[in-house]
């Protein structure tokens, strides 16, 4: 993972220094620029860390802390309600994943409209996915009509939610979507999110953010250099430059 960390400074840099015309840089000039930069363990070992409670993972994080000696950013006890929140809502228990929601901390709903909506919608749709059909009607005029009513944009997403009901075959339907998995997996997102935003700790982990800037710094340099590149991400591997 280190290799990451050395790629990028060592593109911003070279970047800087390249002219106009393609210079060539050849794997033992590469890996002996990347060898020079040195970075702390301790770094590594918080983006480590930072990656393990962020995603959940109480476990591994508790046991890299003893091995480690990082210390988390948050109470690790409070993954543990944290991921009992995200599971709920992944398996449909919305009325269940709410109240433990509020158990944690009830300004994370009182404070965002948004995802209460979200979260009431839904609701919605594990009771038209259960053929609750009559339940459904009233929940969506019970709960969510009257927030429609002062939000537009609520208002077109309860309508879309409530279109399914028109088909008979809601798996094929156009709105089917709105039944697949993924929805479920955003809405526990979205949740993750603001529970971790509530513990001052970020919503995302550090290192997807730094591929991405890998990325996005390679294809920059690519338009002025030919040097050993990462293509692989999953394995680090430096490949020689095509000339």
């Amino acid at each position: 993972m280190s290799l990451f960390w050395i790629v990028i400074r060592r593109l911003a840099e070279i970047e800087e220094r390249m002219a106009t015309s393609k210079k060539v840089i050849t794997r033992e000039e590469w890996e002996k620029r990347l060898n020079d930069v040195k970075i702390r363990k301790e770094d590594m070992n918080k983006l480590v860390m930072n990656f393990l409670v962020t995603e959940g993972y109480v476990e591994a994080a508790e046991k890299f802390r003893m091995e480690s000696g990082t210390e988390p950013d948050i109470d690790l006890a409070t993954i543990s309600d944290r991921m009992a929140v995200k599971k709920a809502v992944q398996c449909g228990n919305v009325e269940d994943a709410i109240e433990k929601v509020n158990d944690l901390n009830p300004e994370i709903l009182d404070t965002n409209p948004q995802l209460f909506f979200h979260l009431q919608q839904q609701r919605l749709i594990e009771l038209i996915r259960n053929g609750k059909i009559e339940e459904a009607l009233e929940f969506a005029q019970e709960e969510l009509a009257p927030r429609g009513e002062e939000n537009q944009t609520f208002l077109e997403e309860l309508e879309r939610t409530v279109s399914l009901l028109a088909f008979e075959d809601v798996s094929n339907c156009p709105l089917g979507e709105l039944l697949d998995i993924s929805q479920r997996l955003k809405i526990a997102s979205e949740v993750n999110a603001a529970i971790l935003t509530s513990q001052s700790h970020e919503k995302d982990p550090k290192l997807p953010s730094l591929l991405k800037m890998l990325i996005w710094a390679q294809n920059q340099l690519d338009e002025k250099a030919a040097y050993p590149r990462i293509n692989n991400l999953s394995n680090a591997t430096l490949e020689d430059p095509t000339v």
